[in-house]
């Protein structure tokens, strides 16, 4: 085992994603010699890198492998797990989702690609200041926090996302895959409850079109 890896298990950070400044904290001497043990901890393969000034320890030294959807709130912080990849987890669509699709709270559109733990993407939507988690859950998975859409937030982000026009319960049940159980499951307060969410009104005229369809008065 390298010298960076005992290191991180000493310290209880086995099941962290580590930031330079973590590493700068535990390992002491300058900062070539860190450089030094980091370098030989990737080489050794105990040590993977996420992205720039981002690592996580190899599995066989974790309790629990890193979960994608929390590594996707080390890569953006206050991001949550949103439009298929939400639809997908919460089995709303039947196809396997292999990116890991995010909102962002930030103004940029960002991609990450750390190798075995697939694609990351994040994009920034327009909402309304204070709306940002409405309908998202924080849920636990091995010891894991993650923030996940619930299945209408990440329908109505993905709607927004690609500015998409209200074409009837066909495009949801056919076009996405969607079963009309699910979308019959949707209740009003909840579309109320995103109504004040997105400044789009095209996500409002969908909101509303959606609420006709489902018989809702």
């Amino acid at each position: 085992m390298q010298k960076l890896a005992q290191k991180l298990i000493d310290h209880g950070l086995e099941n962290r994603v580590l930031t330079e400044k973590q590493l700068a904290r535990v390992l002491e001497g300058s900062q070539q010699r860190r450089y030094g043990l980091v370098n030989r901890a990737l080489k050794a393969g105990e040590l993977y890198r996420l992205s720039r000034g981002r690592y996580l320890l190899a599995d066989r030294f974790r309790d629990y492998p890193g979960h994608p959807f929390a590594l996707a709130q080390a890569f953006v912080q206050g991001s949550y797990v949103s439009f298929e990849t939400a639809l997908a987890y919460h089995g709303w669509i039947p196809e396997a989702v292999h990116t890991t699709a995010c909102v962002t709270p930030g103004r940029k559109t960002l991609v990450f690609e750390p190798g075995k733990f697939g694609r990351f993407t994040f994009h920034p939507l327009a909402l309304h200041t204070g709306q940002f988690l409405q309908l998202v859950q924080r849920i636990q998975i091995t010891q894991q926090t993650m923030l996940v859409a619930e299945p209408v937030r990440a329908l109505m982000d993905l709607v927004c996302l690609r500015k998409t026009q209200w074409r009837g319960l066909a495009w949801l049940i056919e076009g996405l895959r969607i079963d009309e159980e699910h979308l019959q499951s949707i209740m009003q307060s909840d579309m109320d409850t995103l109504m004040s969410a997105y400044k789009q009104k095209r996500v409002k005229s969908f909101l509303n079109s959606l609420a006709r369809a489902l018989d809702h008065d």
